[in-house]
């Protein structure tokens, strides 16, 4: 019987776009993994946020193509709602792995465990309930930095959309999973969640690499990531 390697779903984070994952897609694809990227931006420009999010990114999974078992790869902001995908699919989930990500806080929300200065920055940043664009968070060299390609720059901080400031308040769903889970951290920003996984047990992978590497660097990415699948 011939093992048919499970799909990885890769879901951008709700501050970004499909474009912060296209090239590590592309990259699992060179590697003969299947692979479906998701745009789930239209979810974010209006409370209540989760909500929105996890029904279309159902719909979108059931109008594809994507056959057999799925492994949900989220990253950043989208690894606290893996659970939550996973339960509300009907597709048989394989596993999830946190891509530099937060970990799932149900019933918490955003604001409740994020440092008070950066929730009082946001507030004040925002207008008409709405905080401004990710890249705009931090001063422009930071990200030139994270990303020196101007072209790929200016294509990830263009889908960036402007996330009413309410999701930060939006208590997490409350889904008890209890399938697989694996991590794999790329910046020091996420070394307390890898290390929280790894006392959980779960395999960890971990990168000297940066939080945007699956768009700047994403061959050893889909290398790392395609290892941890095929623990499963």
């Amino acid at each position: 019987m011939v093992d048919v390697p499970a799909t990885a779903v890769l879901v951008h984070s709700p501050y970004l776009g499909p474009a912060s994952l296209r090239p590590l897609a592309d990259a699992l694809t060179a590697l003969g993994h299947p692979v479906q990227l998701l745009d789930l931006r239209v979810t974010v420009n209006a409370a209540p946020v989760h909500q929105r999010i996890i029904g279309v990114f159902v719909d979108a999974l059931e109008d594809s193509p994507v056959e057999g078992e799925l492994v949900l790869v989220g990253h950043s902001g989208a690894g606290p709602l893996l659970p939550a995908f996973a339960d509300a699919l009907e597709t048989p989930v394989r596993g999830l792995v946190y891509l530099d990500a937060g970990l799932p806080t149900p019933g918490r929300s955003w604001r409740d465990d994020a440092p008070p200065e950066l929730v009082a920055r946001l507030k004040s940043l925002s207008r008409e309930g709405l905080m401004p664009r990710w890249d705009r968070w931090s001063p422009p060299e930071e990200l030139a930095g994270l990303v020196p390609d101007a072209a790929l720059r200016e294509e990830i901080t263009a889908e960036a959309p402007e996330v009413p400031l309410a999701f930060i308040k939006e208590p997490r769903p409350t889904v008890a999973w209890t399938g697989r889970e694996a991590y794999l951290r790329l910046s020091t920003a996420y070394a307390a969640e890898a290390a929280a996984a790894r006392e959980r047990g779960w395999p960890v992978v971990e990168l000297d690499a940066d939080h945007l590497a699956p768009a700047t660097a994403p061959e050893p990415v889909a290398r790392a990531l395609a290892e941890l699948i095929s623990r499963w």
